[in-house]
C-alpha cells in the first residue's frame, strides 16, 4: 500500500532553520506531484508548497516564498522542505501528499495519499 512518512520535526527558535523530508514508498513517486500542506491548532490545513513530477516547477504560499524550498529526489522517493527563517506562525503540524493527476495545485482535495504529520514546533 502507499504509505508516505515524514521526518521527525522538532523545536527551534524563530530566525531558525528546519528541514523535513517525506519518504514515499507503494507508488510510482516519479509519476506523483508531490506537496506539502500545514494544520495550526484550531485552523484548517492551508498549502505551504508543491512540486511537480520532474521537479521542474515549484509553488509556494505567499507566506513562506522565499523561505521555505520543496524539492525531490525522485531517485530516492523522497519529497523535502527546507525551511529557513521560521517565524512563530509557523508552529503546525506539517504534511506531506501525493498527487497522480493534479500539478502544482494548493487545493487539498487534489491529493490522494497523505502522511502522518510530523509536529513543528517555533518559539519567540
Amino acid at each position: 500500500q502507499v504509505q508516505l512518512v515524514e521526518s521527525e520535526g522538532g523545536l527551534v527558535q524563530a530566525g531558525g532553520s528546519l528541514r523535513l523530508s517525506c519518504a514515499a514508498s507503494g507508488l510510482t513517486f516519479s509519476t506523483y506531484a508531490m506537496a506539502w500542506f500545514r494544520q495550526a491548532p484550531d485552523k484548517e490545513r492551508e498549502f505551504v508548497a508543491a512540486i511537480t513530477r520532474s521537479g521542474s516547477s515549484t509553488v509556494y504560499a505567499d507566506s513562506v516564498k522565499a523561505r521555505f524550498t520543496i524539492s525531490r529526489d525522485n531517485g530516492k522517493n523522497t519529497v523535502d522542505l527546507q525551511m529557513n527563517s521560521l517565524k512563530p506562525d509557523d508552529t503546525a503540524v506539517y504534511y506531506c501528499a501525493a498527487s497522480r493527476w493534479a500539478s502544482r495545485t494548493a487545493s487539498s482535495e487534489s491529493y490522494e495519499y497523505w502522511g502522518q504529520g510530523t509536529q513543528v514546533t517555533v518559539s519567540s
